[in-house]
């Protein structure tokens, strides 16, 4: 017979759906066969765990064990269909096939098995039944893994172009799909078929670009202006995501922090902004150089901060 759940789990049974998750999760964790390869012992209680968990995580079954026991949560017992055997009777008999489950059913064949005409040596109830549920080792119900969550850097020119990347999973080597435009936060999942053991959930982190900023599918660029270029005007070289790069008139009069849009230079179909920024001369200036800001200040008066909004 099964140990109680409410043992296995550590829960009182009086516990909430919550505790009861929250102690499955911490357990199911802790024994996992992923982080315990060739443990049989963890791999056993790993079992034990799920099997309580199908009971207590699943509100008709945990009413009916907390009734019945073992046999009331597996099938409906007693109170079901065909003379309560659970699943409802035999195949063939009315709802006889249907929900059959022949670990519960077994339950009653060792308990009433003489009644029945059962010796040691005979079938159970599977055999007699024709089968039933797929079973694992050790006769427990075949589970699949639970994924294994784990974290992935994506290049930045990877994340916004589309391409793979490489992780390692038990000593091999799998490349992973990343398509074009996905963001940082987003999950890809690489089935069991190719890790050879359970999925695996990959948290994407982006890789920042030497000058490059991501927002949404749009890029941003901090393009340094001089001061003549910035007040008269200049044609410059700017970088584009693709390698190329392209030469953009910078508009006479342009100040620090205005941006020009490139269309579609983004990602995915998105936008590429330049953002001005300009740089004054550093360290101490000449005489001459003084003089000729000073009059070129006189020449054209500003007021920069009058439309500020906390002027």
């Amino acid at each position: 017979m099964p140990r109680d759940p409410y043992e296995v789990l550590g829960v009182s049974k009086s516990a909430t759906a919550e505790e009861i998750n929250k102690a499955y999760r911490k357990l199911s964790k802790k024994y996992h066969p992923d982080r315990n390869p060739g443990d049989k012992e963890a791999d056993a209680k790993y079992k034990e765990v799920q099997t309580a968990h199908d009971i207590l995580g699943d509100a008709t079954k945990k009413a009916r064990f907390d009734q019945f026991g073992f046999a009331g949560a597996q099938g409906g017992f007693p109170g079901g269909g065909g003379g309560g055997f659970p699943g409802g009777g035999f195949p063939g008999a009315p709802g006889g096939a249907q929900g059959f489950d022949p670990e519960a059913a077994q339950q009653l064949f060792d308990l009433f098995g003489n009644g029945m005409g059962g010796g040691s040596g005979g079938p159970d109830l599977t055999d007699l039944f024709g089968g039933g549920r797929r079973k694992g080792r050790g006769g427990q119900r075949a589970r699949p893994r639970e994924a294994v969550e784990s974290e992935v850097t994506v290049p930045f020119d990877v994340a916004a172009t589309g391409g793979s990347v490489a992780i390692e999973v038990d000593g091999r080597r799998i490349d992973v799909k990343v398509p074009a435009g996905i963001e940082e936060g987003k999950k890809l999942r690489v089935p069991a078929a190719a890790t050879g053991g359970s999925d695996v959930l990959l948290k994407v982190k982006i890789a920042p670009h030497p000058y490059f900023r991501r927002e949404g599918n749009d890029l941003f660029l901090d393009v340094p202006v001089s001061i003549s270029e910035a007040v008269l005007g200049a044609k410059v070289d700017v970088p584009t995501l693709d390698g190329t790069k392209l030469t953009v008139t910078v508009p006479p009069g342009t100040s620090g922090g205005k941006k020009l849009r490139l269309r579609a230079k983004g990602i995915a179909g998105g936008d590429q902004y330049l953002v001005f920024k300009v740089e004054v001369p550093a360290g101490q200036l000449d005489d001459k150089s003084r003089e000729l800001i000073a009059e070129f200040a006189k020449l054209n008066p500003q007021t920069p901060r009058a439309n500020a909004p906390w002027a």
